[in-house]
């Protein structure tokens, strides 16, 4: 198939970009009308608990509090004249709008859950109806007519609905400041790279391609099922780092053909046909990684599994087709616009890879260990990490969200914002209510507990208040916990199990709602499929490997070399942002890791790092079925494929470490995670381990069971060409003639060269 498209490329090169513009275009054109399709949230598994106790409170109370507007008095006091004037106009105003319910303020209801302690700020609450994207749409109206000055008072807005808002404009905010970035970077960085303008620019074609087709792709899916908002993020710099990974394997094959002395189109064959190869192939083993996010309940991960593999195929797919039928058209002039150092950059071989290879494999194990040691040292505060979902603290302090959730956790003990919400499936029995809450306000932790039948506290009651009657339906009672200890703290969470443990009313069924519920059933459904998840990632990665290099040892040497690059950059990253090392530079607040984001920095990454892995394997595989021993295999592969792996680990890198420049922290946390694992995976990993594990493994590395021979030598994907066996006929390798990498040794037999 890689050979019909590069007879294609050649025969029908003008009619292909044709197409092909025309497909950027619809592409553009319907990406457009993703962002509206996109929603804020998804971090919750819908089938929890929490997630019922939440649709049923919707339902049949009218929902829960996710405004919490936070009130101050310019002068007079909370209780002037004035002020409270000014409160009954902006609770009346708010209790008014459209689709907004359920409005409680001090004001209404005198108490110290809604005023701070020193008695200066007071609360009003809310709950703006909707789902996520309306949600964000109306609290947006709300607080632009009643945030800022009112009258005496100065109004600010927090909860929930106002944290999402923030969030999703702060992350639009640094996306756009980490793409301003990120391109002119990644373009001087391709243009110093290829030593030529037209060769840089072919990568950034892929890129926007990619981009553009995954905008289109997320539209069509947003019109259908829940995708995140946050996807847009992956899509952006994924593409463009898919981009420079492809095209560098393309272009830097093409012009090293040329400069053997091919035909234009002898050197797009050859290029079609073995850097079109790997690029399928790890195309591939990253769709495999991102496709276990699909197992997990959270569409905020799955969303993310859609624009993943969305884009790895756009990208693969532009690689494939429009610019081989590019390279057509250009020929030599890939090279236009050459600068003083291009002939140095255009060297099929990098010394340097070559001599670092044979300083390895003299001394494997005394090169190994001290960059074995480092990674297990980096990977060490694995061992304290915690997780937990995103709150208020990954906004910057200015964000007035931020501010909101702050006064409230520091002023208002035991608030209701804070608070578990209890709700039943059914109707309670008459006198059942009232034990059970006296032993909800038992329980260590609960500073009180609302009923419809009273209020309690250390197992007393008070008689229910006006509004109490509220909490009551025929169908159903809803109560509210108030902890009085840290929201999404240890105890918190704990507390959570406890109420959960306590036998519900006349033994009816209790939901137990809120954001400390919630984080509960988060980590519980992410970690109860974690297993299976990484099972997937494992076994079609080995699967994959085994397909392409019929061993059953090489798989498992990639696979351990890889959790070692991988675990060393998430230590590294609770180091940083849960110990809060670096913080005051990156300007964070240190919490538990996000427990989805690290989630999809194990995918994303484990992908990208597969992914090189087979740049250097195949042409390792290449130089080892030709004929070449063990060690003139390694050492010439990895010269020849030394710079291009560092140079595309750089250019992708930089795609994610522009988002360290944002403020959300989970965001800086993934782009900065991403980028040192992918560094540590290009430098560390195949500069130093892989040789050493290779020489130490020695003709090991390539062992199989005769069965699995027997299977690869029918369905495996040699790198030369169909199932099991070399490819088509062609030039010797484009290293010249085969020899060892000082240019002594045997000739190697004459072969069509694979891989990179």
């Amino acid at each position: 198939m890689l050979s019909r498209l590069a007879e294609l490329a050649l025969r029908r090169a003008r009619a292909l970009l044709l197409l092909g513009l025309v497909a950027v275009v619809a592409m553009g054109v319907v990406g457009t009308g993703a962002f509206g399709k996109l929603q804020s949230g998804g971090f919750e598994d819908p089938g929890a608990p929490s997630s019922r106790a939440q649709r049923v409170i919707d339902e049949k109370f009218g929902g829960d509090t996710n405004l919490v507007l936070l009130v101050e008095a310019a002068r007079g006091g909370l209780d002037s004249p004035q002020a409270r004037a000014d409160a009954r106009e902006l609770t009346t105003g708010l209790a008014d709008a459209p689709h907004v319910a359920n409005v409680v303020s001090y004001w209404d209801s005198p108490g110290a859950a809604l005023t701070s302690g020193d008695g200066e700020q007071a609360l009003v609450l809310a709950h703006v109806e909707g789902d996520s994207t309306t949600v964000s749409e109306r609290t947006e109206r709300v607080t632009e007519d009643w945030t800022g000055d009112q009258g005496v008072l100065r109004v600010q807005a927090g909860g929930f609905a106002a944290l999402g808002n923030d969030i999703s404009d702060q992350v639009s905010a640094d996306l756009a400041l980490a793409e301003a970035v990120a391109v002119p970077v990644t373009l001087v960085l391709l243009v110093l790279a290829f030593g030529s303008v037209v060769a840089a620019l072919l990568p950034l074609a892929i890129g926007l391609i990619a981009i553009l087709g995954t905008f289109a792709e997320l539209f069509v899916l947003g019109s259908l099922t829940d995708v995140s908002v946050f996807s847009i993020n992956l899509a952006t710099a994924l593409g463009l780092g898919l981009g420079i990974d492809y095209g560098l394997l393309l272009v830097s094959r093409f012009r090293e053909r040329l400069a053997e002395g091919d035909e234009v189109p002898d050197a797009l064959r050859t290029t079609v046909r073995t850097a079109g190869r790997t690029i399928a192939f790890s195309a591939a083993t990253v769709v495999a990684a991102l496709a276990a996010l699909l197992l997990f309940p959270p569409f905020f991960l799955r969303s993310f599994a859609y624009a993943g593999i969305g884009v790895v195929a756009i990208a693969a797919l532009a690689a494939l087709v429009v610019v081989p039928a590019l390279l057509a058209l250009l020929g030599h002039r890939v090279n236009s616009g050459r600068l003083p150092w291009a002939q140095a950059v255009r060297r099929p071989d990098a010394p340097f890879w070559g001599r670092l290879a044979r300083t390895v494999m003299r001394r494997p194990a005394l090169t190994a260990l001290p960059v074995l040691a480092v990674l297990l040292v980096a990977a060490s505060p694995l061992l304290g990490a915690t997780f937990g979902t995103p709150d208020e603290r990954v906004l910057p302090e200015k964000a007035e969200s931020r501010q909101v959730a702050d006064a409230v956790a520091d002023g208002f003990p035991g608030n209701d914002a804070d608070a578990l919400q209890l709700v039943t499936t059914g109707p309670v029995p008459a006198g059942e209510l009232d034990p059970y809450a006296e032993r909800l306000s038992r329980l260590d932790g609960v500073a009180r507990v609302q009923a419809s039948s009273g209020t309690y506290s250390d197992g007393g009651a008070a008689p229910p208040g006006p509004a109490a009657q509220a909490l009551a339906r025929p169908d159903a009672q809803r109560l509210t916990v108030v902890p009085d200890v840290p929201p999404a703290s240890d105890a918190a969470q704990d507390l959570v199990r406890e109420v959960r443990d306590v036998p519900g009313p006349g033994g009816a069924e209790v939901l137990v709602g809120g954001a400390d519920a919630e984080l509960v059933d988060t980590r519980q459904a992410i970690g109860d499929r974690l297993p299976a998840a990484i099972a997937m990632v494992v076994g079609s990665t080995f699967l994959l490997l085994f397909l392409f290099t019929g061993s059953v040892v090489q798989p498992l040497r990639a696979l351990v070399l890889n959790t070692v690059s991988l675990t060393a950059a998430i230590g590294a990253m609770v180091w940083i942002f849960q110990d809060g090392h670096l913080s005051s530079v990156l300007g964070f607040t240190p919490m538990p890791m996000d427990t989805s984001m690290t989630v999809l920095l194990f995918c994303i990454v484990f992908g990208l790092s597969m992914d090189y892995e087979v740049f250097v394997t195949s042409r390792i595989k290449e130089l080892h079925d030709a004929g070449a021993d063990d060690r003139t295999a390694v050492t010439r592969g990895l010269s020849r494929t030394g710079r291009i792996v560092t140079m595309a680990a750089g250019l992708l890198a930089v795609s994610f470490f522009a988002f360290g420049t944002g403020s959300v922290s989970f965001l800086q946390m993934f782009g900065i995670g991403s980028g040192l694992a992918i560094l540590i995976d290009a430098v560390a990993v195949r500069g130093v381990l892989v040789p050493a594990a290779m020489r130490l493994l020695g003709r090991t590395a390539w062992y199989a069971p005769r069965a699995l021979r027997r299977l690869h030598a029918r369905i495996g994907l040699d790198e030369g060409g169909g199932p099991g066996g070399p490819g088509e006929g062609g030039p010797g390798d484009d290293g010249g003639p085969g020899s060892g990498t000082d240019g002594s040794g045997p000739r190697l037999p004459e072969r069509t060269p694979a891989g990179v």
